[in-house]
């Protein structure tokens, strides 16, 4: 059976990660983005990600140059016509992402499916600004996607149950744990990870630990394998932030309320890992 060819809008961490999956389970994929500099970074990232692979034994270096080869980037939208899925991977912006799936709709062939990679924006809203409704998933990865097993696929209120389980079933087939979800705001890991990462940058601000000691004693006492203010580092804060804005403005609640201090640092560009500097230095 052929495999689907896979198209991947978004030249992030995420979007790199996502590329890197389907290329190493051998599928084809277009990797779009409107930023050469992005794209060049994606490629350099996937390269370094399969080197280690490589270095540990799991790839050969056959696959690792397989897997490259299936990888090819482009700037132009047009390029994602023939492709049997589409991933959206951009900013967690609502805006831009309606812009972007209402373009997609245009672009990509009827029976396709358009798949976004959203970590807390409301599936059943972005499939309103298509014309394929039924045919619009949430596939939600997690960084680092090489690595992180889970795939929460995420049915709008429009999505037909072939979608969501042809979506299932393209989990499996890289290697994922799929975990069906209903749409709510921050799905399921989210909605439980996000306010508490939030507290943590609270507890941060009262001064009740440093970064680091608030970090070891939930790695110590929740047998957590990476503190808090370390993981949203990871995450990046500016995503952190975003996250924990959908949940506030949906669910009007004050305990989604984002920590001043976290609103502070992203306004400072003190985003975590990607820039260097968030609640620790790289």
């Amino acid at each position: 059976m052929t495999k689907q060819k896979i198209g991947i809008l978004g030249a992030g961490t995420m979007g790199s990660g996502i590329s890197q999956v389907f290329a190493v389970n051998g599928f084809d994929v277009a990797l779009i983005d409107i930023s050469a500099a992005a794209l060049e970074r994606a490629i350099n990232t996937v390269e370094k990600s399969l080197d280690r692979l490589l270095s540990k034994e799991k790839i050969t270096a056959q696959q690792k140059n397989d897997a490259l080869s299936k990888i090819k980037i482009g700037q132009d939208l047009a390029s994602l016509a023939d492709c049997d899925v589409v991933i959206e991977a951009a900013t967690e912006d609502l805006e831009l992402k309606l812009a972007l799936m209402a373009q997609l709709d245009t672009i990509v062939r009827p029976e396709a499916i358009l798949a976004t990679n959203t970590s807390s924006i409301s599936i059943t809203r972005l499939a309103s600004a298509t014309s394929r409704p039924e045919r619009v998933v949430g596939l939600h990865f997690f960084n680092p996607v090489p690595l992180m097993a889970l795939v929460e696929v995420i049915s709008g209120l429009q999505t037909s149950e072939a979608a969501s389980s042809s979506m299932d079933a393209l989990a499996k087939e890289v290697g994922k744990t799929p975990v069906k979800v209903k749409n709510s705001p921050g799905f399921v890991v989210n909605r439980l990870l996000c306010p508490m990462l939030n507290e943590a940058v609270f507890a941060l601000s009262e001064n009740l630990a440093t970064a680091s000691e608030i970090d070891e004693a939930m790695k110590l006492g929740a047998n957590h394998p990476i503190g808090p203010l370390a993981l949203c580092d990871m995450i990046g804060l500016d995503v952190q932030l975003a996250v924990m804005q959908v949940l506030f403005e949906s669910y009007k609640d004050s305990k989604y309320r984002p920590a001043p201090l976290l609103v502070e640092m992203v306004e400072a560009g003190y985003l975590g890992r990607k820039t260097g500097r968030g609640f620790y230095r790289y």
